[in-house]
This record gives structure tokens, C-alpha cells and sequence, in this order.
């Protein structure tokens, strides 16, 4: 299967919608973007990498994993987006140490705050983004399109958070033994914001 390298288009979140952002990246030769839903620690540790004059007083965790492969020689080399099951993204890190190659599993949050601060490319198979890219339409006026864009990507999570309000809504007709095993299923597959949603109602009952 063949690779297509992604750059990072930008974070978009709703500040009405309690906190949900997405990552969105964007296709390197073509029109297609890979939105992914992130958490507020993972979105806000991208961005401080993005925007390279932001120097937290402490190190965060990913700065931590950098000075610690720094101190050890290990160099991550490149991150594949490899997977998608069920609206969960997997992701590997490439990692190189002594001339020795080495393949880590990550979350694709985790993975992509790395590759920043690795000055690593982001790459993902063809046939994921075939089935997860979209086309953002934008303004074909050129002074335009960032703002057109922009718009359509906050679009795009709104839905995602009415899509998301609808589940939870369903999780209300399940019974405790239903929600266990949707709790279960959850985890198994690293899906936690799905696990925490269950979670939370379980505790209600």
C-alpha cells in the first residue's frame, strides 16, 4: 500500500461545544484533509509545538519523551497513520537508535505532538485516507480561502459534537449490563472518549 505524507492544516474547536477539537491535516499533494478528534491536553501540546515561540515553564509530557530520546540518542524518524476501526485512528512511531530501526504503537495524538517536535513527516496509507479524507470547499478568491476554510472545518465540528450528543442520548435506553459491555468493547479498542462517555452514564444510574 502506498504512503501519502499529510502536513498539519490547523485546530479547530468550538468554544459553545464543551471543549471538542479536531486536528485537521491536510493531504501534502492533493485537496483532501483527515480531521481527528483530539483531547484538550493532546490538542493544547500540538499547538504549543506549532507556535514555537510558547515555551511552557516545565516540560509537558512530550517535551519530557523529546529531552528523554534526546539524552538516550533515540530520534523518531517518521510517524504512520496505519489503522482506522470504528472511528479510532492508530498510529505508529518509527524510531531509529544505534542504527537500529524500531516500531512503537501510539496514540495518533501522542504521535503527532512527537513528529513536531522531531521535525518528523506524517504519513498515512492511501486507502485510510480514500476512506476517513474529505474535501473542504473553499473561496476560489485567493484572499479568501483560509477564512472560507476555517469556517468549514468549525462546521465540521459541530457535527461531530451532534453526532456525539445523539450517542450519548441512545446510551440512555441501554441497561447496565448493555453499558458494561459497551464500556468493555470501548477500552479494548482505545477508544476513550467513547469508554468515558459510557462511564458517565453508568454513574448516573
Amino acid at each position: 500500500m502506498s504512503l501519502v505524507r499529510l502536513n498539519i492544516k490547523g485546530i479547530s474547536y468550538s468554544q459553545t461545544q464543551n471543549g471538542a477539537y479536531a486536528l485537521i491535516l491536510n493531504e501534502v499533494d492533493g485537496d483532501r484533509k483527515l480531521p481527528i478528534v483530539i483531547g484538550a491536553f493532546e490538542a493544547q501540546s500540538i499547538a504549543i509545538a506549532l507556535e514555537k515561540e510558547i515555551r511552557p515553564p516545565r516540560p509537558l509530557t512530550h517535551d519530557l519523551f523529546k529531552n528523554f530520546s534526546d539524552r538516550f540518542d533515540i530520534v523518531v524518524k517518521q510517524v504512520i497513520i496505519h489503522k482506522l476501526v470504528d472511528g479510532v485512528f492508530y498510529s505508529s512511531l518509527i524510531c531509529e537508535r544505534d542504527k537500529i530501526e524500531e516500531i512503537i504503537d501510539a496514540r495518533t495524538s501522542d504521535a503527532i505532538a512527537l513528529a513536531l517536535r522531531f521535525q518528523a513527516p506524517i504519513f498515512t496509507y492511501k486507502n485510510i485516507l480514500d476512506k476517513a479524507g474529505i474535501y473542504l470547499k473553499v473561496n476560489p478568491k485567493k484572499e479568501d480561502d483560509e477564512e472560507q476554510d476555517s469556517i468549514l472545518v468549525d462546521d465540521l465540528i459541530v457535527e461531530e459534537i451532534e453526532a456525539a450528543s445523539a450517542e450519548q442520548e441512545g446510551y440512555k435506553n441501554k441497561s447496565i449490563e448493555e453499558l458494561n459491555t459497551l464500556l468493555e468493547e470501548a477500552v479494548n479498542n482505545e477508544d476513550y472518549e467513547t469508554a468515558a462517555k459510557v462511564r458517565d452514564e453508568i454513574s448516573k444510574r
